[in-house]
């Protein structure tokens, strides 16, 4: 069973394609180029980023979820 793009394999590091990519639990993607593949931690950590900018009481003891 053959996937189409190109993903990141977070257990070898590497970007893998076609039929002979590891597991789905081990791959980040799909991307349309292996240059976007070998770029997909990256994204991870700019999204987290911009994900915890969003939210600043993210990790304080005393924060109260929002909308209560």
């Amino acid at each position: 069973m053959s996937s189409n793009g190109y993903y990141w394999c977070t257990k070898h590091n590497r970007v893998e394609w076609g039929d002979s990519m590891c597991r789905a639990k081990h791959r980040l993607g799909p991307f349309d180029t292996p240059n976007e593949a070998e770029r997909a931690l990256e994204r991870v950590q700019e999204r987290n980023e911009a994900w915890d900018d969003q939210d600043e009481d993210w990790g304080q003891p005393d924060a109260k979820p929002a909308g209560r």
